[in-house]
């Protein structure tokens, strides 16, 4: 199975009402670029650190089934190859999902299809030979007809919001047909955990591939990955179904990513006591309601 990008259908995910929401908030975000302020790029860089670190941790709960922990992921990213009381083989997975992450980071910049091979080497993920020529083809076509829409001037990477629709409505399509290829066209035969797995490699490169075509990556967690495979298995257009479940996630996503970019230390903390304030005032109001003036006391200047 190959992929050829139907413009048609593009367009149509592009309209649909969960996208164009989602295509907002990205606007929104990448508006922003380029960053000039030193706190909002380091605001971005601990973003980018956060986002793997969650991405790691989802993975590693997937491939395991186990309670992978944020401070497992945490430490497994700051460079722990085991630790203290918590079981090897969920730090093992960690450092597989982050060499997986790593090695995919090239990806958008080199966009050298082997890379995908090499992540899904990297987390133990064995398509059969088939899926694997599939998977090869099916990228090597959408890279060339992306190649060939930038040449032609047909991508725009303006941050129009409906700009910001179509390049992320085309990497939706790619993403369900690389699904299709991996995990079937929605049948799971119950066994969404084992597809899951199946996906993780292909979830590593749908986020590389928004960013090459100027679109901010996501974050699924284990349970929305399972959701999404269940998703599509109970859908008759898997399509639609992939872009309607992941479309609010991207839309959330990209806001939490712009509000942690703006995020500002000292306003949050100006607010923060500002809020703290207004509660003690209405608490001490509510406490004393009940106490009636009294009109004749004597008034008393402070």
């Amino acid at each position: 199975m190959t992929i050829e990008l139907n413009r048609e259908a593009i367009a149509q995910v592009a309209a649909l009402p969960a996208v164009t929401e989602a295509a907002e908030a990205g606007s929104a975000l990448i508006g922003l670029w380029p960053l000039t302020e030193a706190m909002q790029m380091d605001n971005d860089a601990k973003y980018a650190e956060n986002l793997q670190v969650r991405l790691t941790r989802a993975f590693a709960r997937v491939l395991t089934g186990e309670d992978v922990t944020v401070p497992d992921a945490e430490f497994v990213y700051e460079g722990a190859d085991e630790i203290p009381g918590r079981p090897q083989n969920i730090v093992d997975t960690l450092l597989a999902a982050n060499d997986a992450y790593d090695t995919m980071a090239d990806y958008s910049e080199s966009g050298d299809v082997q890379l995908i091979f090499d992540a899904a080497e990297a987390l133990d993920v064995r398509w059969d030979t088939d899926v694997a020529a599939q998977v090869r083809e099916t990228i090597a076509a959408v890279e060339a007809q992306i190649e060939d829409d930038a040449a032609q001037g047909r991508l725009s990477t303006s941050s129009e919001p409906a700009d910001v629709a179509t390049r992320f409505a085309t990497a939706l399509a790619v993403c369900d047909a690389l699904l299709s290829v991996v995990a079937g066209d929605g049948e799971h035969d119950g066994d969404a955990a084992a597809q899951a797995v199946k996906v993780l490699p292909i979830l590593l490169y749908v986020n590389e591939l928004r960013e090459q075509c100027s679109i901010p990556r996501i974050c699924l967690t284990d349970q929305q990955i399972l959701d999404l495979i269940d998703t599509r298995a109970n859908a008759g257009d898997t399509l639609t179904a992939t872009a309607e479940y992941i479309a609010p996630l991207a839309g959330a996503e990209w806001t939490k990513h712009r509000d942690d970019v703006l995020w500002n230390p000292d306003e949050a903390k100006k607010k923060a006591k500002e809020e703290d304030e207004k509660r003690n005032k209405e608490a001490l109001a509510a406490k004393f309601a009940h106490i009636k003036d009294d009109p004749g006391k004597e008034t008393v200047e402070l």
